[in-house]
């Protein structure tokens, strides 16, 4: 059963616009999200779901919660392969720890093929990271953050390595540039890591360079994709609510005071919206059921998930334009609920995967990679 209760979820959208406004960190949302228990595990459907609803009520805390979500889904994911290795990610979330996505680095549209962040092995098991990380969510509140590189040390196998940084590890610096169109109150700080040292315990995994069949990368992804588009969706039911209520409000003086939702034109935008957004439900539920159920799709499930993603994000984008084409000029203002959408999906687009990388991944499934 979901913890987000309806006197909750009015807190926290309550607060939204506020955080948006002072470009400020959902500190009060996190602190009751986490008193809630709704940073602890569950099945990636149920997360999926919850991310959804939170979405509708809040884009950017949803967005920011999501980044912990992700670790705590691919250790779930794994142990139910078989693979207890991140176990302990559930247990630091259950007794409090915020956990946060430090994978994404400026220049690097490989993602997580290759890393343009060094890792140099401290001697000892453990690894010492110097990069830039990008896209920090979490930055004010996190716990233990996620961090890759690439290991040079031998220069023909080169290798990719995965650990955990601590809060109060030194090495490492937040800078504050979070200065956004929109998603303002995730504060996605850049990370700047100088040295910042991993000890042995905490590296997870070591793969190579290029794609990567470890489990571990299919667990990220999985969650990564879904969860991203659970969040897209989300933004897209509450445009699809406001536009709906919007158009049922407003009159017009043309048609003899009669209101727009009796409009033919602005009725068929709202159903170009209905119809489009109808869609999403099932596919995001098919593959959040399908990871929780540990179904094999093979070499199809990478496709699977950058589909999900992709036609998440950009049926939230017509949405939202469809919301705000019928809701009138009041919905231009900077301080309306339409115009804080319309800002925060606009970043659906810069998640990965991007539309390119999409596109390259479904024809390479059906046609084979390039020569």
């Amino acid at each position: 059963m979901s913890v987000l209760d309806g006197d909750l979820l009015d807190r926290i959208r309550s607060r939204a616009a506020g955080y948006d406004r002072d470009n400020a960190f959902f500190t009060d949302d996190l602190a009751e999200l986490t008193a809630a228990g709704y940073l602890c595990d569950r099945s990636l459907a149920d997360a999926s779901a919850d991310q959804r609803l939170l979405a509708a009520y809040a884009p950017a805390t949803a967005l920011g919660i999501n980044m912990h979500l992700v670790w705590t889904a691919v250790a779930r994911i794994l142990r139910e392969r078989g693979d207890d290795s991140l176990a302990w990610i559930l247990a630091d979330a259950e007794a409090g720890e915020v956990f946060a996505f430090g994978n994404s680095e400026p220049g690097n549209d490989l993602v997580l093929q290759d890393s343009v962040t060094a890792a140099v092995p401290d001697g000892a098991g453990g690894y010492r990271f110097t990069g830039t990380k990008i896209f920090t969510s979490l930055s004010p509140a996190w716990t233990r953050l996620g961090v890759f590189g690439r290991d040079d040390s031998d220069p023909n196998n080169p290798v990719l390595v995965h650990g955990f940084l601590l809060r109060r590890d030194p090495g490492y610096r937040i800078l504050a540039d979070w200065d956004t169109l929109g998603q303002r109150a995730t504060q996605s700080h850049t990370t700047v890591l100088e040295g910042a040292v991993v000890p042995a315990a905490r590296i997870v995994r070591t793969v190579p360079v290029g794609p990567s069949a470890d489990p571990f990368i299919f667990a990220i992804f999985a969650a990564f994709e879904t969860l991203i588009a659970a969040v897209y969706a989300g933004i897209a039911d509450r445009a699809l609510e406001l536009a709906v209520a919007a158009v049922q409000r407003r009159i017009s003086r043309k048609s003899g005071g009669r209101p727009y939702a009796e409009d033919p034109d602005i009725r068929w935008r709202i159903a170009d919206a209905a119809l489009a957004l109808d869609a999403v439900g099932p596919q995001l539920e098919r593959v959040a059921a399908d990871v929780d159920g540990l179904v094999d799709h093979g070499r199809d499930w990478f496709r699977r998930l950058v589909g999900v993603k992709h036609h998440s994000t950009e049926v939230a984008r017509r949405v939202v334009d469809q919301a705000i084409r019928v809701s009138g000029g009041s919905s231009y203002r900077a301080d309306s609920e339409l115009a804080r959408l319309y800002r925060d999906v606009a970043a659906g687009i810069f998640h990965p995967s991007d539309p390119e990388s999409v596109h390259a991944t479904v024809a390479a499934n059906l046609l084979g990679p390039l020569p």
